[in-house]
């Protein structure tokens, strides 16, 4: 893909429950303070269309939905994600904060799901078309930690994703932990069993530190 990238793409991943979208908010809250030029956005989602995809993809009522169909939906979701918000930004010079990218699709359906991680790899390749974020920060935190902290979280959007089991989430740290190791320059792995301060603090350094 053939633009003028002059800003910065950071991707912030990790399992469900690690606390990683209220602390991305903190972070742009604070990007913005120092006078940084920002985005906040999401996936799959941060435009109408997306927005729609996502309503399928994570609506409880789906149990039904093929891997493979949940695999391409959320590439599709991404691909126009990209185009009509990632992109744009990106050639305005803007820092990029996205909850969620490629890794996603990596650890959930290629690892959890079972599709195969490069398999997985090669059809989003062909949504991004080598597009790929500078720096991804992953919060680590157990899959037994994490959904004790959804469970406890009132008011949360409750998806499909929720209905799993915990050797579900298992996968999905397995899985992570397969994509690191595929690009290990590119992350920094944030303990996200610490307290929010202290997370947040942590992510805030790693990111101030790359910029």
């Amino acid at each position: 893909m053939t633009t003028g990238r002059k800003g910065r793409f950071i991707t912030v991943e990790g399992g469900d429950g690690a606390g990683k979208s209220t602390v991305i908010a903190r972070m742009y809250e604070e990007l913005r303070r120092r006078g940084m030029d920002v985005l906040l956005t999401r996936e799959p989602g941060g435009i109408d269309i997306a927005e729609k995809i996502r309503e399928i993809i994570l609506n409880p009522a789906h149990t039904q939905m093929d891997k493979r169909t949940e695999a391409l939906l959320y590439a599709a979701a991404r691909r126009q994600h990209l185009v009509e918000k990632v992109l744009p930004a990106l050639e305005a010079g803007k820092l990029v904060l996205c909850d969620r990218f490629i890794d996603s699709s990596l650890a959930y359906q290629g690892h959890a799901r079972g599709l195969g991680i490069e398999e997985v790899f090669v059809i989003n390749q062909f949504a991004v078309e080598g597009c790929m974020p500078e720096l991804t920060l992953y919060f680590d935190v157990s899959p037994e930690v994490g959904l004790e902290r959804i469970n406890a979280t009132r008011g949360r959007e409750v998806n499909r994703l929720d209905l799993e089991g915990l050797r579900f989430h298992e996968l999905v740290q397995e899985g992570y932990q397969l994509a690191i190791a595929r690009d290990p320059e590119r992350f920094i792995i944030i303990d996200a069993e610490q307290n929010p301060d202290q997370v947040y603090q942590a992510a805030m350094e790693a990111l101030l530190a790359r910029l």
